[in-house]
């Protein structure tokens, strides 16, 4: 009772002070509406530069990831055709262009490997055109053993047929080789050749 006193010589008061409660703005008021909704609407629009933001870093990222993924892929295959060309190189040599297949195997040779059969090269040549031979390597399987940045050893299966002049023509043997391969400046080159049992 006493509450509803005071509740009611409150408002006595306030009519008495000039108090007009039309005067008083109201929820449906486009003023308070709009002061309402301009912290809402920044709100709103910094999620949505978040967001933004991060779907863009999201893709960039997904981005790099692809082109790093597609950069590996390139080098894998790049190491692993250096290496079948290598044993190509190596098993087919014809007495009729026997300097020029050794060139060939010095082209895409480096290191050692590069300065040991250039020096062989001479003998080599010389023993190929005296027995007027010929042999022809093709690949049979080529897989990368190990691989680092900058370079890789690949497993190479040859199946390589020898001819000589006047004999008749061999059974195919199949070779194993493990090659060394090495890249420098986006070019990759053979370093060393090891034949496998």
């Amino acid at each position: 009772m006493a509450d509803d006193a005071d509740a009611a010589g409150q408002l006595t008061a306030a009519a008495e002070e000039g108090y007009d409660e039309a005067e008083q703005p109201t929820v449906f008021d486009p003023e308070v509406l709009e002061r309402q909704r301009v912290p809402s609407m920044r709100l709103a629009v910094g999620a949505g530069v978040i967001f933004l933001v991060a779907l863009g870093g999201l893709f960039g990222w997904l981005g790099w990831q692809a082109r790093e993924a597609r950069q590996a892929e390139q080098q894998r295959e790049m190491f692993l055709q250096t290496g079948r060309q290598a044993a190509i190189n190596l098993t087919t040599i014809n007495a009729a262009e026997a300097d020029a297949d050794v060139q060939r195997v010095l082209a895409s040779a480096a290191g050692t490997f590069h300065d040991e059969f250039a020096a062989r090269a001479p003998a080599f040549v010389e023993v190929v055109k005296k027995a007027q031979s010929k042999t022809e390597g093709t690949v049979t399987a080529a897989a990368l053993e190990s691989e680092s940045p900058d370079r890789a050893r690949v497993m190479v299966a040859v199946s390589v047929k020898t001819s000589y002049a006047g004999a008749p023509e061999q059974q195919p043997r199949l070779w194993r080789m493990r090659i060394d391969v090495e890249k420098a400046d986006d070019v990759a080159k053979v370093t060393n050749v090891v034949f496998v049992p």
